[in-house]
């Protein structure tokens, strides 16, 4: 029995879970005939579906966290972007720089897991 299954099944469904919305909002802006937009965001979701299964920590051991975490994050804030597109821009949605402060949170991992690697089973 494997005694890591749980943090395998965190980064799978954890990565997986963070993703969903894209799903979600592709399949609207596909009913709603915007084909291009709809495709974009499909397009998003396999890039981010098929990172979360080849830059898992269990078959990269020695990789620090953060190099596996980077290429998912660049696609998650690409999908934001996209969300921001489909709904018209930034200009026509009252955003500010203040909501880059939104990100911050979602950064969080980099700096509590970031340094670890797989293969380093103690916790810090």
């Amino acid at each position: 029995m494997d005694d890591r299954r749980g943090e395998r099944i965190g980064w799978t469904f954890g990565w997986t879970g963070g993703f969903l919305w894209v799903a979600a909002l592709a399949v609207v802006v596909l009913a709603q005939d915007r084909l291009t937009e709809a495709a974009v965001g499909l397009v998003l979701l396999a890039d981010a579906l098929v990172l979360i299964a080849l830059l898992a920590p269990w078959r990269r051991p020695d990789t620090l966290y953060w190099k596996l975490m980077l290429p998912l994050y660049v696609t998650l804030f690409a999908s934001a972007a996209w969300a921001i597109w489909i709904f018209g821009g930034a200009w026509r949605r009252d955003l500010s720089g203040w909501n880059l402060f939104l990100i911050v949170p979602i950064l969080l991992p980099f700096g509590t897991i970031g340094r670890r690697r797989w293969r380093d089973r103690d916790i810090r």
